[in-house]
């Protein structure tokens, strides 16, 4: 009887054990995914470990064999680039559309937007890595087209991630920067600096894709499979919509 007890508890924590989930998350969705996986966790009991990073670095992880299960990427692009690598259990299907804002924590004026990045009493501009993130490469389209670029790209520094520009930007480390609308809206950013949303018609759309990987597929199924479909419940999308995303 004592052996059967045991062998039943060992079971039932394997189970347990094996309930579990690993998503990686491009860095703009850090807030807004959080609450989806508190939300999904108390619904179903399971455990989700997501790890968060610039999109291109959480590719190069993936390809590198990192045990993820699922990724939701910044970029419909990156998520194309796990297809490529045939590391994909599922197509790439877009959850969202990303948003671009100027913020600042210096008592500047923004009611001219982009044009205030060229005064002299800008120093420092904060931009997402132009490999890594997707974020970095719409900013400078932006400013290309506007014809600033050039006059201050010698301004600009690079944040490896969308949370490091953030980091930037509320540390006081540069003066102004581009950064995902989805971050100036959590709890955590409210009420620090002022901000200006860019008007989605001067950059390229930035379509937020996810799919289920390999790994997902092979070591985790029901679970990844159900994670996959929440995020485009109602309820999850109901969250990305408070943190300023735009719904396919």
């Amino acid at each position: 009887m004592k052996r059967f007890f045991a062998a039943l508890f060992v079971t039932v924590f394997c189970c347990a054990s094996q309930a579990q989930v690993s998503p990686a998350v491009a860095a703009n969705m850090k807030f807004a995914f959080e609450e989806i996986k508190d939300a999904f966790v108390k619904k179903t009991g399971y455990t989700v470990t997501p790890v968060y990073g610039a999109s291109g670095k959480l590719v190069t992880q993936i390809r590198t064999g990192a045990p993820f299960d699922l990724f939701i990427s910044a970029d419909v692009a990156f998520a194309d680039s796990v297809v490529v690598s045939k590391l994909n259990a599922t197509p790439p299907k877009i959850y969202a559309y990303g948003k671009l804002v100027l913020w600042t924590l210096k008592p500047i004026d923004l009611q001219k937007e982009i044009k205030l990045l060229a005064d002299s009493s800008i120093k420092t501009i904060a931009l997402g890595d132009l490999k890594q993130t997707v974020y970095g490469p719409a900013a400078k389209k932006l400013l290309e087209n506007a014809g600033l670029w050039k006059s201050i790209e010698s301004k600009v520094v690079y944040g490896e991630s969308i949370t490091k520009v953030a980091q930037f930007i509320a540390s006081g480390s540069a003066d102004i920067g581009f950064s995902a609308k989805s971050l100036v809206l959590a709890d955590e950013m409210k009420g620090k600096g002022t901000w200006v949303e860019i008007d989605s018609s001067q950059y390229d759309p930035l379509p937020q894709a996810a799919l289920i990987l390999q790994y997902g597929e092979k070591n985790n199924k029901k679970i990844s499979a159900e994670l996959y479909e929440y995020l485009y419940s109602k309820e999850a999308q109901d969250v990305l919509t408070r943190y300023g995303y735009k719904l396919p």
